[in-house]
C-alpha cells in the first residue's frame, strides 16, 4: 500500500468501527418488529414502540394489516398538540391521545392515504396509540381511559431507554 492511500485506509477503518459502535447500542439492537403487552383500563393491546424520530416519521406506513390486537404508541418527551397523518398508510386507524399519566383525553379517526393532518385539540399530550379502525371503541375506552404506566415504563426499558425520559417515573 502506498503511503498516500494509508491515511484513507485508517479513515475508513475509523468509521467502520465506530458504525458498528452505534449500531450494537441496546436501542438499535431491539428490532423494530418487537411487540410490547400494554393495558388501557381493562383492554389488552400488544403495541409496537414509536419512540425515535425515525419510528415515528415512519409508524405503521407501508403495512398491509395490523393484527386486530395491536397498535403502535408514540412517546415525546414533552407534552405538546401532536399532529399525525396518514401518508403511504393503507390501514383505517383510529389514534387515541393520552396525557403525562397516561388517562385517554380524545380518540380522532385516520383515514387511509390521507395526508392532511389530524391534530389533537389539546396541548397536553404526550402518548399517542394508533390502533385499528373501531378498536377504541369495541373495548370501551372513552377519554378518561388509562394506560397501564408500568408496562409501558417495562417496554421502554426493554428497549433500552429510560422511561424518565419519557415522563414516567421508574
Amino acid at each position: 500500500m502506498t503511503s498516500r492511500l494509508f491515511p484513507i485506509f485508517l479513515l475508513s477503518i475509523s468509521l467502520i468501527t465506530a458504525c458498528n459502535k452505534e449500531a450494537s447500542s441496546p436501542a438499535e439492537a431491539m428490532p423494530g418488529d418487537t411487540w410490547f403487552p400494554l393495558k388501557i383500563n381493562n383492554a389488552d393491546i400488544s403495541v409496537q414502540l414509536a419512540l425515535t424520530p425515525a419510528e415515528q416519521q415512519r409508524g405503521l406506513m407501508y403495512r398491509d394489516s395490523l393484527d386486530p390486537e395491536g397498535g403502535m404508541i408514540f412517546a415525546y418527551r414533552d407534552p405538546q398538540r401532536m399532529s399525525f397523518w396518514m401518508a403511504n398508510t393503507r390501514i383505517p386507524l383510529d389514534i387515541g391521545f393520552f396525557d403525562e399519566s397516561g388517562t385517554l383525553l380524545e380518540i380522532h379517526q385516520l383515514v387511509p392515504f390521507d395526508t392532511k393532518r389530524i391534530s389533537s385539540r389539546t396541548r397536553a399530550a404526550l402518548y399517542a396509540i394508533e390502533t385499528n379502525r373501531g378498536w377504541y371503541a369495541s373495548k370501551g375506552l372513552y377519554p378518561g381511559a388509562k394506560i397501564d404506566m408500568s408496562l409501558l415504563a417495562k417496554a421502554i426499558k426493554a428497549r433500552g431507554m429510560d422511561p424518565e425520559r419519557y415522563r414516567i417515573p421508574d
